[in-house]
């Protein structure tokens, strides 16, 4: 009896799915798989196994580092691991011992770009089988049981940026921890919104993109040409519970990946330092539903003018997702670079407040009926570890209906409405996240000052560089 089985850890569904992937290696035509996971910052990390070696993996898993926990997004080890303190309070941490790499069958791909290649979603487990706590995948599933056998339904626009690739900055002068920054060229001017002679120059390379996004099976809605110079937005469809940040984390993996075997670079940062290029973000749309049927629809449609055209568990919702929005925006918008999107007249919020289909409020109230009224939350920035934007949101979401929040009037002007505004720096989101006591009761208290470790590790890193704004700014005057 093999790892996976000894704890009990698939259902029915996926132990039948693994039989199914291993009858397609035996077929032939798979050479490798590679097993991954999503670490703290929504990245992927893991190995790649022979087909020779998949039945074991998928009796056993593998075994992975559980140093890779501890590191900020430029691969830097900020807890100790190998002193007699016990790391985190988890002493399975302790001296980067191993975790258990555990598959799940149903995520399972064939990647198109790479032939021969399979891919493998995992979940985190202790080698004693027991859940690792900061595993993320793991933690939205948490939240997700809050729900009290409610469906959470989300679907995503994201922005991000395609550009030529120029010089990839590898020489021995440009590494470092992190390295030296690509250097890129524009595909197109931008500053003409939806514009299809700007979509048209973007084409060749966005075709690479969509013929292997469809191929990895993800919803795929639509491509689209932003504002700024050589920037996108693509849109999937709705998904359910863990399918949204599934698709996302595979998503971004794949657009760099292919850009990159093009010639490209492609970036999910939110405002790269580029003269011209404008900030992306991550607009995600929310929905709930019991037994499929949406709860988040007005009885009586246009009955109220001044409140919410929900129902009242929808402005509920609503109301904890404004009341929590400074403590969550550490979670939808986890870079330094991030924050700078927060401006006035930007189409990006700079507070909390909600509108009626107003594209400048934080959350916009779309739909006309049953089955499309969503709150679209404008927040996130493309960076965001999609399990925990969609694990703060439904926890918000959920505590604004156990407390009957009420989301106060609609915000004609949102950029002039008198509101609580969004925090300027991740620092200040920090700050209100671990303020924030509800949150913290269901996330994890645990898991918020883990989280808020690594964060204020990037932060403390970044306060000892010198920049080239204060470069610019003393280096001649002074």
């Amino acid at each position: 009896m093999g790892f996976i089985e000894r704890h009990g850890l698939w259902s029915a569904e996926q132990t039948a799915a693994a039989g199914e992937i291993l009858a397609r290696a035996e077929s032939g035509g798979m050479t490798a798989v590679r097993v991954v996971f999503a670490d703290q910052h929504g990245l992927l990390r893991g190995k790649t196994v022979t087909v020779g070696e998949l039945p074991n993996v998928l009796r056993e898993g593998t075994g992975i580092a559980s140093s890779l926990l501890a590191k900020d997004t430029s691969g830097r080890t900020v807890f100790p691991l190998f002193t007699k303190e016990t790391p985190l309070g988890l002493p399975e941490l302790r001296g980067a011992a191993d975790m258990v790499m555990v598959p799940d069958p149903l995520t399972f791909r064939m990647l198109p770009w790479s032939p021969g290649t399979g891919w493998l979603l995992c979940d985190l487990r202790f080698t004693s089988g027991g859940p690792v706590p900061l595993c993320t995948r793991g933690l939205l599933r948490s939240v997700l049981d809050q729900a009290g056998g409610l469906t959470y339904r989300t679907g995503l626009e994201v922005e991000f940026h395609l550009f030529r690739l120029d010089d990839p900055r590898l020489g021995p002068g440009d590494l470092g921890q992190p390295g030296a920054a690509p250097e890129v060229g524009m595909l197109n001017h931008g500053y003409q919104y939806l514009s299809e002679l700007r979509y048209d120059e973007l084409d060749p390379m966005l075709d690479v993109l969509r013929s292997n996004i469809e191929g990895l099976g993800l919803p795929l809605r639509s491509m689209e040409v932003e504002f700024g110079p050589s920037q996108v937005e693509l849109t999937l469809q709705p998904a359910d519970g863990l399918g949204t940040a599934d698709a996302m984390v595979l998503l971004r993996s794949a657009v760099k990946q292919v850009a990159a075997r093009h010639g490209h670079h492609a970036t999910f940062m939110c405002r790269p330092h580029l003269t011209g290029v404008f900030s992306s973000g991550w607009h995600l749309h929310q929905s709930v539903l019991r037994d499929g049927v949406a709860l988040f629809a007005p009885e009586h449609p246009g009955s109220s003018e001044s409140g919410p055209p929900l129902s009242p568990y929808g402005t509920a919702f609503l109301g904890g997702l404004l009341r929590h929005a400074r403590a969550t925006s550490a979670f939808s918008t986890p870079t330094l670079n991030g924050f700078k999107r927060f401006r006035s007249l930007s189409l990006a919020p700079d507070r909390a407040v909600w509108g009626r289909d107003n594209r400048g409020a934080m959350v916009r109230v779309v739909g006309d009926g049953p089955s499309s009224t969503r709150l679209e939350n404008r927040i996130g920035e493309p960076a965001a570890n999609p399990y925990l934007y969609l694990a703060s949101q439904l926890a918000a979401g959920l505590d604004g209906v156990a407390c009957d929040l009420d989301p106060g009037p609609a915000a004609d002007e949102p950029y002039a409405t008198r509101a609580e505004p969004l925090p300027r720096s991740l620092g200040e989101a920090l700050d209100a996240l671990e303020a924030d006591q509800a949150l913290a009761d269901r996330l994890g208290k645990d898991f918020v000052a883990y989280y808020a470790s690594i964060k204020r590790a990037e932060l403390a890193r970044f306060g000892q560089e010198v920049t080239d704004w204060e470069q610019r700014e003393y280096f001649r005057v002074f």
